[in-house]
């Protein structure tokens, strides 16, 4: 199989068909990027992420993808769980590192780490995280999906997350084309990658559907808004929101801005995406109104006077990167 998340296609025929087991408490289960389930009059949510570590820094877009999984589920994240296991030639300098800086993240994000597991494996060559964020919500008990008509709304920028570790991770690369305050302001685009906020605002605005951008980046978090509610939609490509110094970057190392990953940026659904937008506004949080849902299968991308077919999610950009470079 290719590195990195697995296919729909394999998702859907060697994990989700697999899995038998049912208990009613469970409101969101297995396929929802947050699980849901019932505790007495109120609700619990939780998420999970995981991945190899390729430094210490990661630990922080690992909690902070799980925090915002469960954000995006309509809840508010509480505490985190966190699973490590380290190679047998690290150092213990190295998990004490990886330790304070998942207690840094958390505290940006106000939850607490609040249990896990440790433990020092040969099978391993890198640290391998999991992370587990859950909270607890109030409503949207059961999956909300976008309807036919509704407007698509997108938070802040696309490609924040990847252009914030492409630009700390190879910025002596771009520091022989562009000037250190650039490279500077990209690095600085971690510091938005929580979309609690934007959550939490769209919520109260009843807001339809909402999925956290990530892995894939705008392409796929588009194609996995439409397919889990058997929609269409038609965006407008010149809408979707992009910073200068990701387009930079993206032209840099002959990449695509819209399949590079984009924490830090939410995708919704709304009735009237220019209320939606003018209530995140109200909290200092940009959007746009990139688009439409539509009757039908159709997915499609505007640019002027071109259309076509979005296609199925593909790995995203960094990984390609990571290949090639391993290649060369």
């Amino acid at each position: 199989m290719k590195v990195g998340k697995v296919s729909e296609s394999v998702l859907k025929r060697s994990v989700l068909k697999q899995l038998k087991s049912m208990n009613e408490n469970v409101k969101r289960g297995a396929g929802s990027d947050c699980a849901v389930f019932a505790c007495g009059n109120a609700c619990a949510a939780a998420s999970m992420q995981a991945a190899a570590l390729q430094s210490p820094a990661f630990i922080r877009n690992l909690i902070f993808r799980a925090a915002n999984n469960t954000a995006a589920g309509g809840a508010v994240p509480h505490v985190a769980e966190l699973s490590l296991v380290l190679p047998e030639q690290a150092q213990e300098t190295l998990l004490q590192e990886i330790m304070k800086r998942a207690d840094s993240a958390a505290q940006e994000l106000g939850i607490q780490i609040a249990g896990g597991h440790t433990e020092i494996s040969e099978a391993v060559v890198k640290p391998v995280a999991s992370v587990v964020v859950m909270g607890t919500l109030t409503g949207r008990k059961e999956p909300v999906k976008a309807r036919p008509g509704q407007d698509v709304v997108i938070s802040k920028w696309v490609g924040l997350e990847g252009t914030g570790l492409l630009a700390r991770s190879c910025a002596e690369e771009l520091a022989a084309r562009y000037p250190l305050h650039m490279i500077e302001k990209a690095q600085s685009f971690e510091e938005y990658l929580s979309i609690i906020p934007e959550a939490a605002t769209a919520v109260k605005s009843n807001a339809g559907a909402m999925h956290d951008v990530s892995g894939g980046g705008i392409f796929a978090a588009l194609w996995e808004l439409a397919e889990s509610a058997g929609v269409g939609l038609a965006i407008d490509l010149k809408k979707i929101p992009v910073r200068q110094e990701t387009v930079e970057v993206c032209e840099f190392f002959g990449i695509s801005p819209y399949e590079l990953l984009s924490g830090g940026c939410l995708l919704m659904t709304a009735d009237s995406g220019f209320d939606l937008v003018q209530a995140l506004e109200s909290v200092h949080i940009p959007a746009v109104v990139a688009g439409k849902i539509t009757e039908g299968n159709d997915r499609i991308i505007i640019n002027e006077e071109e259309r076509r077919f979005l296609e199925r999610p593909k790995s995203d950009e960094i990984i390609k990167m990571q290949k090639e470079s391993i290649s060369r």
